[in-house]
């Protein structure tokens, strides 16, 4: 049994999660589910409160309804990503293995039914936090569907624009959504399919096996490399992602 009064979240005493997970159960509205994620996973932070929360979630996660379902499972990936912040919850990947389990097997179903680009990059993002890749669980999404990663130069520390998507495919230092086209910029340069390894190559992967081709597509100029348009430095657009998501820890 859950001593819910002894745990906290963003703004205190967790006393009041259990009605709230009660009034989510028996009725989705998004306001309810904004309500969670603000006390739960405020602005990324995770509290003792946020873990006890998985078992509910991975019940929710089984739901025929699908908008609960996938919402339990981006709120768990969420809070599954900040694990090895200071929490005061312990070791939650041996504490909650069964429940993360029940996850991961979950959103596997999910993503292979998931039409919706951006449902299925949060998924896939969800996917890596139940499996504990440490820094991709947080960044990958927001990258993907904002159409940009912001990061600083590994030469000359600028800061950044690797921009992909409707805009093109670039590297800049200006602030090219305010800028007309006369901007510097760099082309990036993909990896071929068959030149990924490691992560990249799974996620291409699987976005291909899912039927997801454009999400493919993008994560071969995430996987690949940019030139920095100030010093010409070349560098690992994804080594420079995960550098700067370290550097932030």
């Amino acid at each position: 049994m859950t001593d819910w009064p002894q745990l906290s979240h963003a703004y205190g005493s967790a006393e009041d999660i259990p009605a709230l997970l009660a009034r989510i159960a028996s009725e989705s509205k998004p306001e309810l589910w904004s309500d969670l994620w603000s006390a739960l996973c405020h602005q990324g932070s995770v509290y003792s409160a946020s873990f006890a929360a998985l078992p509910w979630l991975a019940e929710m996660a089984d739901s025929e309804d699908r908008g609960q379902a996938v919402n339990a499972l981006n709120l768990a990936g969420t809070i599954m990503a900040g694990a090895e912040q200071s929490h005061g919850a312990g070791d939650v990947r041996t504490q909650y293995s069964a429940d993360i389990a029940t996850l991961l097997a979950s959103v596997n179903r999910h993503l292979r039914t998931a039409t919706h680009r951006t449902e299925y990059v949060d998924l896939l993002e969800s996917m890596l936090g139940f499996e504990g890749v440490v820094g991709w669980s947080e960044d990958l999404a927001w990258g993907l569907g904002n159409e940009e990663y912001q990061i600083s130069c590994p030469g000359c520390e600028t800061d950044l624009f690797i921009v992909l998507g409707e805009r093109g495919f670039f590297c800049t230092s200006e602030d090219y959504a305010l800028s007309d086209d006369n901007i510097e910029t760099r082309p990036l340069r993909p990896t071929s399919p068959a030149g990924l390894a490691g992560l990249g190559r799974r996620l291409h992967d699987i976005a291909r096996a899912d039927g997801h081709h454009e999400v493919a597509h993008l994560l071969t100029f995430v996987f690949g490399s940019a030139t920095c348009p100030d010093c010409d430095i070349e560098f690992s657009v994804a080594d420079q992602v995960s550098a700067d998501w370290a550097g932030t820890q």
